[in-house]
């Protein structure tokens, strides 16, 4: 058994009671994980990939407290117990990255309508309802989710994006535009239509992007953007209301977020890695003495049952967001109660990584609203916001956070769609509505 690593950041769980399917009682945790191969059933229990996952827990107070005094331990105070937590530090004028990029303050918005570091600068590379760049491809409505990837070929890569226009008439679904090596638009066109609400998703290491309905119910379509190979439905991924997918190409596993505020956490192995046409869906679950559990999920189509919903003590987080793989760990957000969440396997832990209420800065240095996410070069986290600022933010933990670009005058929007070109030095996102536009910054973000 592994020794117990101190937390990263350790905060009480919600919910009143271990016996509540919230998840363990207000208590300091971390996950310790099995990572030796094989499955092991146990009381109708199938853990994931191993033997068993176990949790180790501190009372944040002592036996003696009274209840009284644990309702009433903030998590602001939680945050200060032990050298270990980590602490949010107000930002300064200036934020210097671990390469030594120094990243001033926000100036004043220029003609693009954004906010951004001196040094760095910006374009609109779309607008819903026109014509991207001199294509005759025009751009959807409700942009969402997306990701770069290198083009095999010719020199380049494409950026592509999901359309949450919630209607199946083929109109959403997911575009892509198409950039040469000096960055020019050379092409844009459709990978999927058909669907309906595709909000977030998640790139593969096969090139392929997982596009995800964001409706009870719903779908994750795996489109191909580096070849014309038509869209495929993946049942194996379940259905329900689906945010984002990572991929943890280390151990084999697809992690996946589900936007409800009772929404669950889910893995997926697939049965052939790179093969996304058969697997088997897992949940995270709690047993009656603590320990955490992936259990294999009975009905992954939730034909009578919602998944959610299929398994008793099956943890709650809420409402679900994006989600990333970076660090040997896996990140994603829940705006419920803006907070963002770190797995890691090596050594396995369950941490929150950055909550707002804890964070700690002037008002312009903390995410609300928190929702896509994506990684740099680097490792470190962007997280764009549903509202809030209207800002991207740099979230690292155990350091501050810092906002990287902001976009003004673009009311009931949000930001989504984050994501780095293969060189690192170009970021792309969207502001969803009002108008819809998808944007580029250019600047030294590997080195934040």
């Amino acid at each position: 058994m592994r020794p117990v690593i101190p937390l990263e950041m350790a905060v009480p769980w919600p919910g009143e009671a271990a016996q509540t399917s919230h998840g363990p009682p207000r208590s300091i945790f971390s996950l310790l994980f099995d990572d030796t191969a094989g499955a092991d059933q146990r009381a109708g229990e199938i853990c994931l990939v191993s033997a068993s996952v176990r949790v180790s827990i501190k009372e944040t107070m002592a036996s003696s407290a009274s209840p009284k005094k644990q309702d009433g331990l903030s998590r602001r105070r939680v945050l200060k117990l032990g050298a270990a937590a980590a602490t949010m530090i107000a930002a300064p004028t200036a934020f210097v990255g671990p390469a030594g990029a120094q990243v001033g303050p926000l100036g004043p918005p220029n003609a693009n309508g954004l906010r951004l570091p001196p040094g760095y600068t910006s374009r609109i590379v779309a607008q819903t309802g026109q014509k991207v760049g001199n294509t005759n491809y025009t751009w959807p409505a409700d942009p969402d989710g997306g990701a770069c990837f290198k083009t095999r070929f010719n020199p380049g890569w494409v950026y592509v994006a999901n359309s949450e226009v919630r209607t199946p008439s083929g109109i959403g679904g997911v575009s892509l535009i198409r950039f040469n090596a000096a960055g020019a638009i050379v092409g844009a066109r459709r990978i999927l239509g058909g669907s309906t609400a595709n909000c977030a998703g998640g790139a593969t290491p096969w090139g392929s992007w997982l596009s995800c309905e964001e409706v009870g119910n719903g779908r994750v379509f795996e489109t191909f953007p580096l070849s014309n190979r038509p869209a495929v439905f993946r049942p194996a991924l379940g259905r329900f209301q689906h945010e984002a997918v990572a991929v943890d190409p280390v151990r084999r596993l697809l992690f996946l977020t589900e936007d409800r505020s009772d929404g669950a956490f889910y893995a997926f192995r697939p049965a052939t890695w790179g093969n996304l046409s058969a697997g088997s869906l897992f949940v995270l679950t709690f047993t009656a003495s603590g320990r955490l559990w992936w259990r294999k999920v009975p009905d992954p189509g939730g034909n009578t049952v919602p998944t959610r919903n299929q398994l008793p003590r099956t943890m709650r987080f809420n409402g679900g967001e994006g989600i990333v793989y970076a660090n040997n760990s896996v990140y994603f957000a829940t705006k419920g109660d803006n907070r963002i969440w770190r797995y890691r396997h090596n050594p396995p832990q369950l941490n929150v990584m950055y909550d707002d209420n804890t964070a700690m800065g002037p008002p312009n240095a903390i995410a609300t609203g928190v929702d896509n996410l994506t990684a740099n070069q680097a490792g470190s986290i962007f997280v764009a916001e549903d509202g809030g600022d209207m800002q991207i933010v740099l979230v690292k933990p155990g350091t501050k956070t810092f906002p990287i670009v902001q976009v003004v005058n673009t009311p009931d929007s949000e930001l989504t769609g984050v994501a780095f070109n293969p060189a690192g030095n170009r970021m792309y996102f969207s502001s969803q509505r009002n108008p819809g536009r998808t944007y580029e910054v250019t600047g030294p973000f590997a080195n934040l």
